[in-house]
């Protein structure tokens, strides 16, 4: 399994933290902060999903005037998991 926890910047969401398996398949995201109920339907969404998968849909997505959104956030921790190494459980 990979594991990061990262802090976000530019949201109401402050940190998000995620676990993929070897295969680079999504199994966990928690959002600290932010909208809570659009919140856990990005993160039931993207369990499942394939990291690239994820990343191709809802990269650059921004919210409102703001240069990113919480999906978007997603996606850098997401680059960033990418290359985090694996940990035992």
């Amino acid at each position: 399994m990979k594991h990061i926890q990262y802090p976000t910047q530019g949201t109401c969401s402050v940190l998000i933290d995620v676990t993929a398996d070897e295969n680079d398949v999504i199994q966990q995201v928690f959002f600290l902060g932010g909208c809570n109920g659009n919140l856990q339907g990005i993160s039931r969404l993207v369990e499942g999903q394939k990291i690239d998968d994820v990343i191709s849909r809802l990269d650059g997505i921004r919210c409102g005037g703001k240069m990113t959104s919480c999906p978007d956030q997603l996606c850098q921790a997401l680059k960033k998991l990418k290359n985090a190494p694996y940990c035992e459980e």
